[in-house]
């Protein structure tokens, strides 16, 4: 069984930064990739980024390339996701993920099976 807690979300203006993390609880044979997802109001959940179980993979959406980065610990069992230079359109919950068989996983939610509650970012202009 895994279970995630995201946290770190608020409201900010724009052009700020907020750090999310993600605390996992699951076996420590475990060695997924994990990755966040995001979804605002009346849209599909989409891809934010993705991290390789030894953090040597790593894909950005292109909306958030160059502005976000992901990283993990694996000892401590954590998913962080900074969020730099924030946008309006970013605002939206964000959901992290472990991805069902892989240690590195893509853009498609379907290949992930455990997801968190989310937590709310917003970001005002």
């Amino acid at each position: 069984q895994v279970q995630l807690v995201e946290s770190g979300g608020g409201l900010v203006q724009s052009g700020a930064s907020l750090r999310l993390s993600c605390a996992a609880s699951m076996s420590s044979s475990a060695s997924y990739a994990m990755a966040w997802f995001r979804q605002a109001p009346e849209k599909e959940r989409e891809f934010v980024a993705a991290i390789s179980w030894r953090s040597d993979k790593i894909l950005y959406a292109d909306s958030v390339k160059g502005r976000f980065a992901i990283s993990r610990d694996r000892l401590k069992k954590m998913l962080y996701l900074q969020m730099n230079t924030l946008k309006p359109e970013d605002t939206a919950v964000y959901y992290c993920a472990v991805h069902r068989y892989a240690d590195y996983g893509g853009a498609d939610p379907a290949d992930y099976g455990y997801w968190g509650q989310g937590t709310q970012v917003t970001v005002s202009s």
